[in-house]
């Protein structure tokens, strides 16, 4: 099935990737490492902009920027060159951003997220580095802030912006797209995705292919699509009832779920870009096949090789292989296990365990999982046993063996089963009779009675099967 894109939306996402994995900034010699410090104590004449000081290159961050680039499907330039981007903002303490302009680092990629309709091509225009500026943290709401401070720890950091084609016709889309870049960029071991600051997005979004809006500085994934859906809508809203979209910028204010006005969109002529002329061009191209060797398997080979190594459902792979965490904690397991089986129990139920809780892989060990797959497949305990057991643990703490002698979860033998067996179905005739005439759910209202029987440790499938042979003997 094509997808129509019966409203003419189209998005491109405008995304700043900082580099925080790197131990010095881009052009001075001041720690990233500045998170969980005082404001302003990350800081020298070169990030502040005084008089007199000069920037010197981070060679490192340009490997960095070649390696993504590469895993972007970008062709990477010959030779590039910083300029200035000129305009005044507090959190700019220099007057101009030092970026590239006219020969980004690399450009005309693609990144291949799932769509609406399959297999989706998102384009990426061009992938370039730039510093970061100084944090402003309003007091109160941005458009009833009672003052501002600024906070110059992270000013200088390098940053990857990577703007995309505006190929995206549904918010829905456009969170893939981002999923998919933070497993790349994961992969790469670029950046730590869960600190602050990490990955800020800027939204271009329009309808029925009309005027574009540029949506500002939205911090999470889950807020980039919230913003689209309404912005999308308040377009559309605008359009019907005779008004017309106008290019500007708009702030997301994350609590109320709005977009709101905060200027008409400025033009690249506005900033006056021209060359650093304190930093002189760069020859990057030779770089490249050494930066080439050193890239790791990404999701994408990843997920493929899963599909033959281990012979699992294309489902399955897509799980294991969206977070690089998660895929190597499976490997650890599928050495241990049958892979099939740790598939089974990594993707669907720990997983699941764990996004409930909005925890990590690291809240599991490799061990305590291989120690449930192994009670259950040696039928020691139930299934059901051996998700009470990841519950406890996540919950609680213990181990496995510990919590399955704790609470009686070894599964009981099979005359105990068979008893239960006989007595759901002698003290339930009514069901009985009920399933023998077609319905269906009395069967489970009579497995049901032996699993309160035998409290939980019967396998519900055997006893299942066991019901069934009673009632049609």
């Amino acid at each position: 099935m094509v997808y129509e894109n019966p409203d003419g939306v189209r998005i491109g996402l405008e995304v700043h990737v900082q580099l925080n994995k790197l131990n010095t900034k881009l052009f001075c010699g001041c720690s990233t490492d500045y998170h969980n410090d005082e404001p302003n104590t990350h800081v020298c004449p070169v990030c502040l902009g005084l008089p007199g000081s000069l920037p010197v290159i981070n060679e490192k961050a340009v490997e960095f920027a070649i390696k993504i680039g590469l895993a972007l499907n970008c062709e990477i330039v010959g030779q590039t060159q910083f300029h200035r981007k000129n305009y005044y903002y507090p959190d700019l303490p220099k007057g101009f951003q030092t970026t590239q302009y006219d020969f980004p680092i690399a450009g005309n990629g693609k990144i291949v997220i799932e769509g609406e309709d399959g297999e989706h091509v998102v384009g990426i225009t061009r992938a370039h580095m730039e510093e970061d500026p100084g944090r402003l943290q309003h007091i109160g709401t941005i458009e009833k802030s009672k003052g501002t401070l600024i906070n110059y720890n992270r000013s200088g950091m390098t940053l990857i912006e990577i703007v995309s084609e505006p190929d995206m016709r549904s918010p829905k889309e456009a969170r893939r797209y981002l999923d998919k870049l933070r497993s790349i960029l994961d992969y790469l071991d670029v950046f730590d995705g869960d600190l602050e600051g990490a990955m800020r997005v800027d939204a271009n979004v329009s309808v029925f292919w009309g005027e574009r809006v540029e949506v500002k500085n939205i911090s999470s994934f889950k807020g980039a699509e919230r913003a689209l859906l309404y912005e999308i809508m308040r377009q559309k809203n605008q359009v019907r009832r005779g008004g017309e979209i106008v290019m500007e910028t708009r702030h997301f204010d994350e609590a109320r779920g709005v977009t709101l006005s905060m200027r008409t969109k400025e033009e690249e002529h506005d900033y006056r870009y021209f060359p650093e002329p304190d930093l002189v061009p760069m020859r990057v191209a030779d770089r490249v096949p050494a930066i080439l060797e050193t890239l790791p398997e990404l999701p994408d080979a990843k997920r493929e090789r899963f599909l033959k190594q281990y012979e699992m459902s294309n489902m399955h792979a897509k799980a294991l292989t969206s977070q690089i965490k998660v895929a190597n904690f499976y490997e650890e397991v599928a050495a241990k296990v049958d892979p099939k089986d740790a598939a089974v129990w990594v993707a669907d139920i720990l997983k699941g365990e764990l996004n409930y809780r909005d925890l990590g892989i690291d809240a599991f060990t490799v061990e305590d999982i291989v120690e449930v797959i192994e009670l259950v497949i040696n039928n020691k305990i139930t299934e059901q046993s051996g998700v009470e057991i990841i519950r406890t643990i996540l919950d609680q703490g213990g181990k496995p063996q510990d919590i399955v002698e704790e609470k009686g979860l070894l599964k009981v033998e099979d005359d105990i089963v068979a008893k239960a067996v006989e007595e759901a179905v002698t003290e339930n005739p009514e069901a009985v009779a009920d399933y023998l005439a077609g319905k269906e759910k009395s069967l489970n209202f009579i497995v049901g009675k032996v699993m309160q029987k035998t409290k939980g440790r019967a396998d519900a499938r055997e006893a299942r099967e066991k019901v069934l042979e009673k009632i049609n003997a």
